[in-house]
C-alpha cells in the first residue's frame, strides 16, 4: 500500500470511530511515533519495565522511536501504563478485582491504558496488547515473529480480563527462559523470572518433602516410630512418615518454620510424599485411612495440622501436598483447610486421549471429587514421554481439551510436566508455547493454537509438519496403544509405515525450506524423533521394510543414521534422550548392536 493509500486508511478509520462514538489510539504513522509512553515516577520496577518493553516492541514494529517519560504530554496521545499512570487517563481507574495478575487495556479518547494487578499485571497487559492486537509471538527463548506495520491504529478497546489459574508453569527446559516466561505469562517456580518480570510463586521445597523435612540419617536410630510400619516393622526403605506421631509432627513444623524463616520469598511450602508408596501400616494409621475411605484422608489430617502450625507466623504461605499414588483417591470426611493446596497428578492417565474420555474415568471420577472439597486445587500433568523425550509422543489433541477440563473443575494452578532438563525433545516449542497459551486462557482452542505455531515457526513447511503429526496422531488412535508418560520405543503406533509415511512428510517439509538456514535447522530437529525411533529398532526396520516390500527412507547404514542424529543433537544443544541420564547411551547402545 503506498503512503497516500495509508493515510487515506486511517483517516477513515478514524473517522468511523469518531462517527460511532469510539475511542481509537494512533500510535505510529508511517513509522513515526505519534503517542508517546507515561508511566509514574514512582511505578513499580515492573511497571517501569513494561513501559521498556512497550518502547521496544513498537519501535521494532513501526521503525519509529518511541518516548517513556513520567508526564503526561497534552500535545500528543498518551499510552498510559500502570495502574497509577492510568489515573491520569481516567480517573475512575482502580485494579479492584484484579488481584496480582488481571489486567486491563482500555481506549479513553486518543489516549490507550495498559495497567493490571501488582505485581505482574501491568507487564502482562503490554505484552496482551503486543500479540493480541499487533500480531508478536515469541515462539521460544530465541525465535520470534515481530511484525512490521508503519502505522498503528488502535481501535475502542474496553479489556478486563483475570486468568483463572493462579499458577501456571509449561514446565518445558526452553521454557524456563524469564523474558519468554514473562511474554507468555508463566509465573512457576522453575521459571527464571527477576524482580523486573514481577516475580513468581516460590516453594520452599518443591515437593516429596517427608525426608527432607525429617531425615532419616538424623532421626531414625532414636526415633523409628516417626517413620512407617509396612508389615510389622518401622523402615524407612521406600517408605513414608507415621502420620500419627505428633512428636513427628512437631519436630516437622520446627524444621519447616525454620526453612521458611530462610525462605522469605516463599509463598507455598510442599509437606508432600515420598516419591513411592510405602505408606505407613501401623494400627492407628490404618484405622483412619479406613475410616476416610482413603489414605489421602490421614494425609490431610495431617497437613492440615501442620498448616494451622505455622499459619499465625507465616499467613501468606499455602501448604501443599500431593494426590498422587497412594494418595489420589479423595477422602470423605476431611477437606483441606483454605490454606492448603491439593495437587493431583495425572501420572496413571492414557494421554492421547482426553481425559474426559472414559478411558480416563479413575482419573476423572477423582478429580471431580477433590474438586468438591479444595478451594486451591492444582494439577500436576504430564506431556512428554519420560523415558525417551526424543520419540514420537503425539498427544497435542488432548492438551487443549485437557487444561479446559481442569479448569471446569475447580483448578487452580497447573503444572504441567515436560522435557525439562534437555532442548531438542520432541515439538518442545510447540508444546511449551500452547501450554503457555492454554493456561492463561483456558478456553482457547488447542488445536487452533498448534496450527498457529506451526505456521509461525515452521513457515512455508507448515503444511507438511501438519501432515507428519497427523500420521503419527492418528497411527496412536488406531493402535490402541496407552501412550503413557513411559511409553516404550516398541509401541505400536510406532511401525515402519507409521515412521516411513511421516518421514515423506518431514523430508518434503525440509525441501521446502532448504534455502533458508534458520528454518532448516528447525525441520531437522523436528526429524529428529522419526530418526531416533528407526536407530532404536534398526534390524526390526529393516525386516519389516522388506516383508512390505517398500523403500528404504533411512540412510543404508545405522553408523550413517547415527551420525546426521547426532550432527543435529550438537547444533540443537540436546544433552540427553530420558529425563534421568546425561548423554546419547541408548543410541550408542542400538549402535553397537545392529552394526
Amino acid at each position: 500500500m503506498s503512503s497516500a493509500k495509508r493515510i487515506l486508511f486511517v483517516s477513515v478509520v478514524l473517522a468511523t470511530f469518531a462517527s460511532l462514538g469510539l475511542s481509537a489510539v494512533t500510535m505510529s504513522k508511517d513509522g513515526r511515533a505519534t503517542a508517546v509512553i507515561v508511566v509514574a515516577p514512582d511505578a513499580s520496577e515492573p511497571e517501569q519495565y513494561a513501559a521498556q518493553e512497550l518502547a521496544g516492541f513498537l519501535g521494532q514494529i513501526t521503525g519509529g522511536e518511541f518516548k517513556v517519560q513520567d508526564e503526561q504530554d497534552k500535545q500528543a496521545a498518551c499510552i498510559f501504563v500502570g495502574p497509577v499512570a492510568a489515573q491520569w487517563g481516567d480517573a475512575q481507574f482502580s485494579t479492584d478485582g484484579l488481584g496480582a495478575e488481571g489486567t486491563v487495556i482500555k481506549t479513553v479518547g486518543d489516549d490507550l491504558i495498559l495497567a493490571g494487578g501488582r505485581p505482574r499485571g501491568t507487564l502482562y497487559a503490554v505484552y496482551t496488547l503486543l500479540e493480541d492486537q499487533l500480531g508478536c509471538r515469541w515462539w521460544s527463548s530465541t525465535e520470534s515473529t515481530i511484525p512490521s506495520k508503519p502505522t498503528i491504529t488502535v481501535g475502542d478497546l474496553d479489556i478486563r480480563y483475570v486468568p483463572p489459574l493462579e499458577y501456571r508453569s509449561p514446565f518445558w527446559f526452553d521454557a524456563f527462559d524469564g523474558d519468554w516466561s514473562a511474554r507468555n505469562r508463566a509465573n512457576g517456580q522453575s521459571h527464571r523470572l527477576e524482580a523486573r518480570h514481577g516475580g513468581k510463586h516460590i516453594y520452599e521445597g518443591f515437593v516429596h518433602t517427608f525426608y527432607p523435612l525429617i531425615p532419616p540419617d538424623t532421626y531414625f536410630a532414636e526415633h523409628p516410630e516417626w517413620f512407617s510400619e509396612i508389615k510389622g516393622k518401622r523402615t524407612t526403605e521406600h517408605a513414608q512418615l507415621c502420620l500419627t506421631n505428633e512428636e513427628m509432627r512437631k519436630e516437622l513444623v520446627k524444621n519447616l518454620k525454620e526453612r521458611l524463616r530462610n525462605n522469605p520469598a516463599a509463598t507455598i511450602a510442599s509437606v508432600s510424599q515420598n516419591d513411592w508408596h510405602g505408606n505407613c501400616q501401623c494400627e492407628k494409621c490404618a484405622a483412619i485411612e479406613k475410616e476416610e475411605g482413603s489414605p489421602a484422608g490421614l494425609m490431610l489430617r495431617f497437613v492440615n495440622a501442620v498448616a494451622a502450625d505455622i499459619e499465625q507466623e507465616f499467613p501468606n504461605v499455602a501448604l501443599s501436598t500431593l494426590a498422587y499414588q497412594y494418595t489420589r483417591k479423595p477422602p470423605t470426611i476431611t477437606k483441606p483447610r483454605p490454606n492448603v493446596i491439593v495437587q493431583l497428578c495425572s501420572i496413571e492417565c492414557s494421554f492421547c486421549k482426553p481425559l474426559a474420555d472414559e478411558r480416563n474415568k479413575a482419573f476423572r471420577d477423582d478429580i471431580i471429587g477433590w474438586s468438591k472439597i479444595s478451594d486451591r486445587l492444582y494439577i500436576w500433568d504430564y506431556t512428554t514421554n519420560f523415558r525417551h523425550h526424543i520419540m514420537p509422543h503425539p498427544n497435542l489433541r488432548v492438551l487443549g481439551p485437557n487444561v479446559k477440563f481442569f479448569a471446569d473443575h475447580n483448578v487452580t494452578g497447573i503444572f504441567e510436566q515436560g522435557a525439562y532438563t534437555t532442548n531438542g525433545a520432541e515439538m518442545a516449542e510447540l508444546r511449551a508455547w500452547v501450554l503457555a497459551k492454554l493456561l492463561w486462557d483456558p478456553s482457547r482452542d488447542g488445536e487452533a493454537l498448534a496450527n498457529e505455531f506451526i505456521e509461525g515457526y515452521y513457515g512455508p513447511a507448515a503444511p507438511d509438519i501438519k501432515a507428519y503429526l497427523k500420521v503419527t496422531h492418528d497411527a496412536v488412535e488406531a493402535s490402541g496403544d496407552w501412550l503413557g508418560c513411559f511409553e516404550q520405543h516398541t509401541a505400536r503406533y510406532l511401525s515402519f509405515d507409521t515412521l516411513a509415511r511421516g518421514w515423506q512428510h518431514l523430508k518434503a517439509a525440509e525441501n521446502v525450506v532448504m534455502d533458508d538456514p534458520e528454518l532448516r535447522i528447525r525441520l531437522q530437529v523436528a526429524e529428529m524423533p522419526v530418526m531416533y525411533a528407526f536407530i532404536m529398532r534398526w534390524k526390526q526396520m529393516r525386516q519389516d521394510a522388506k516383508t512390505a516390500g517398500a523403500e528404504w527412507p533411512m540412510p543404508d547404514s545405522i553408523k550413517e543414521a547415527y551420525d546426521q542424529f547426532m550432527a543435529i543433537a550438537k547444533e540443537k544443544n540436546v544433552s540427553r534422550l530420558n529425563e534421568w541420564q546425561v548423554g546419547f547411551g541408548a543410541l550408542d547402545k542400538a549402535l553397537a548392536e545392529n552394526q
